[in-house]
Formats: C-alpha cells, sequence, structure tokens
C-alpha cells in the first residue's frame, strides 16, 4: 500500500548527502529523519541507504526508488502550482441565469466587465423568466426577482425594489384611470409570465388577477407596449 510517510525525508537525504543536511532543509531534528527512513525501509522491505561514519549513499534499489519519488514530488509541485494559478485566475465555465429585463439592463454588463477582467473564464448567460432546475441543469448562479421558495439552495438577498403600476395619457383618456388596485382586474394590462400581480396593502400581502391582449417575457417590450397606450404595466 502505497504511503508518503517517509517519501520526502528519503529523498532530502538523497539529494542532501546525508541526515543532517536533511534535517537542517526540512526543519526537523536528524532523529525524525532517521526514524522516519527507518519505517519507509521497514514498509519496502528494502535498503534504500548505506549509511556510514562519513556518508550516506544510496544503494541500486535506493537509486530506482530514488528516481520515481522525485518524480511524484515534482508532480506534486506542478499540481499545486496549477492549483494556486487556477485559484489566482478564475478559469473554466461558469454558468448563470437571470430573468430576460434584469439580466439585459443589469445582469450582462457586470458579466461582461468580469470576462474582461478575468480573460480565462468562459460564460453562459441565459436569460429566461422560466423557473428551471438549477441543479439538473447545472447552473452555478441564479439571480432571481421575488420571494424565495423553500429551497436548499444558499441564497443571499442582492437589493430590493419598488414596482410600479404605470399607464401612458393616451391609455387613460381612453379607458380611464384605476382608482384602486381592485379596479386593475377590469383594465387591459400588459402581462409577463403570469396573471397575478402582487402588492402589499396595509401592510399585508394583496394579489389581483389581470387580463391583457399582450404577453411578452421582456419587460422593454412590455414597456413599450405601455407607451404606445395598449395597456397597463
Amino acid at each position: 500500500m502505497f504511503g508518503w510517510e517517509g517519501v520526502c525525508e528519503f529523498v532530502s537525504v538523497a539529494e542532501q548527502g546525508g541526515f543532517t543536511p536533511a534535517a537542517r532543509q526540512l526543519g526537523v531534528s536528524v532523529a525524525q529523519v532517521s526514524r522516519q527512513v527507518a519505517q519507509l525501509e521497514d514498509r519496502l522491505q528494502a535498503k534504500l541507504l548505506l549509511r556510514t561514519t562519513r556518508q550516506v549513499r544510496l544503494t541500486e534499489l535506493g537509486e530506482i526508488y530514488y528516481r520515481h519519488c522525485r518524480q511524484l514530488l515534482d508532480n506534486l509541485y506542478e499540481a499545486e502550482l496549477a492549483l494556486g494559478r487556477h485559484q489566482a485566475q478564475p478559469q473554466g465555465l461558469l454558468r448563470i441565469t437571470a430573468p430576460v429585463s434584469y439580466g439585459e439592463s443589469r445582469i450582462a454588463p457586470l458579466v461582461n466587465d468580469f470576462m474582461v477582467r478575468y480573460p480565462a473564464l468562459e460564460v453562459t448567460l441565459n436569460l429566461t423568466n422560466q423557473l428551471l432546475d438549477l441543479v439538473h441543469d447545472g447552473y452555478d448562479l441564479a439571480i432571481r426577482l421575488g420571494h424565495l421558495k423553500d429551497s436548499s439552495l444558499v441564497a443571499r438577498r442582492l437589493a430590493g425594489r419598488v414596482p410600479y403600476v404605470c399607464a401612458s395619457p393616451a391609455y387613460t383618456a381612453h379607458r380611464g384611470m384605476p382608482n384602486s388596485l381592485s379596479e386593475l382586474a377590469r383594465h387591459t394590462c400588459l402581462l409577463g409570465n403570469g396573471d397575478e400581480w402582487h402588492f402589499t396593502l396595509d401592510a399585508r400581502p394583496y394579489s389581483v388577477r389581470v387580463r391583457g391582449l399582450l404577453k411578452c417575457n421582456s419587460g422593454h417590450a412590455l414597456v413599450d407596449a405601455a407607451l404606445k397606450g395598449i395597456g397597463i404595466v
């Protein structure tokens, strides 16, 4: 069974030419280096070093084992360097999803700035108002508007928003101005993904089911329709 115990000590002794300089290089006691190398030889059932009062040199088996251990340590060093570079410079694929209008106006510019800062990063940005299975679809980050449903996912509130109900002068001149939230149900509204609008009335949640002739998942398109008098947004 492979183990790292004694490998670093053995390589250091082989390269430094003795237990004392190896201990000095590793910052440990000579006794610890000697003990680790002895345990390594016992585990391998092989004599790796020839010890005399004046010098320490590799046996034939020790030469073979040293070359392989040196390669292993070099590979480990390269692996740690690669990991450090990856942590210092983000790279790989980042999958993000966000609502269409908010994503176009707020998220996409931030993503573009992020990619300029980290050019090795590859990004997939999916702008949709549909509810997605973030785990199944492999998304790393999802930005959503509204109340968070029960979920085991990690979530953080980024900002608040104040919704407004708006209509153009042309619409109100033709259809009149709603005087209460309940009157919205009798007006032509411009719909996003749902036909239920949520408000807070007297510090309590209040919902109105609305209807309309235009349904679109783009907030910009709905605002344009409202400006042209098609309905309330």
